[in-house]
């Protein structure tokens, strides 16, 4: 029996969504193969969104399009493992700033090299130029995006 809605398996959107999937997954296997356990994909969302000088928890849960609730959750897990602390933000004293620890910072650098593993394993099965071909072409759509106002979906 053919699949009606075959288009819900095999559109770009679905197909990204796998590809992240695979990718960060492959991600924290090498983490976790370099003595580094602490985190799990769900995580990833946080750690992608932290500046290095510290985030607001409102700016991150708006950069990862979550709850602020839910990432006030996400960085209480991750707080629990010593990678990162609330600090009192400099220019709003009511305001707290997620920031990386030094012990953070060393974590930071084995997800770059993870991330520099993952990033080598799909150049090697899609080849550099169609990586590069597609991190530019994707950037060009995410800037052109955000650089338009908000508006509602069209049918």
């Amino acid at each position: 029996m053919k699949l009606r809605n075959s288009w819900r398996r095999n559109n770009i959107g679905r197909r990204m969504n796998e590809a992240v999937r695979i990718f960060e997954a492959r991600i924290v296997e090498n983490l976790r193969a370099n003595g580094h356990d602490e985190l799990t994909v769900a995580h990833i969302n946080l750690t992608r969104n932290l500046d290095e000088e510290g985030t607001r928890l409102t700016e991150l849960a708006r950069r990862a399009s979550m709850t602020k609730q839910s990432m006030s959750e996400l960085v209480d897990q991750v707080e629990r493992t010593g990678l990162i602390e609330k600090r009192p933000d400099p220019t709003d004293g009511r305001a707290k700033l997620v920031c990386f620890t030094d012990k953070g910072f060393a974590w930071l650098e084995v997800f770059h090299r993870s991330l520099e593993v993952a990033e080598s394993e799909m150049r090697a099965e899609l080849g550099s130029a169609m990586v590069d071909v597609m991190v530019e072409v994707l950037a060009k759509y995410v800037e052109s995006r955000e650089s338009q106002p908000e508006e509602g979906i069209e049918p």
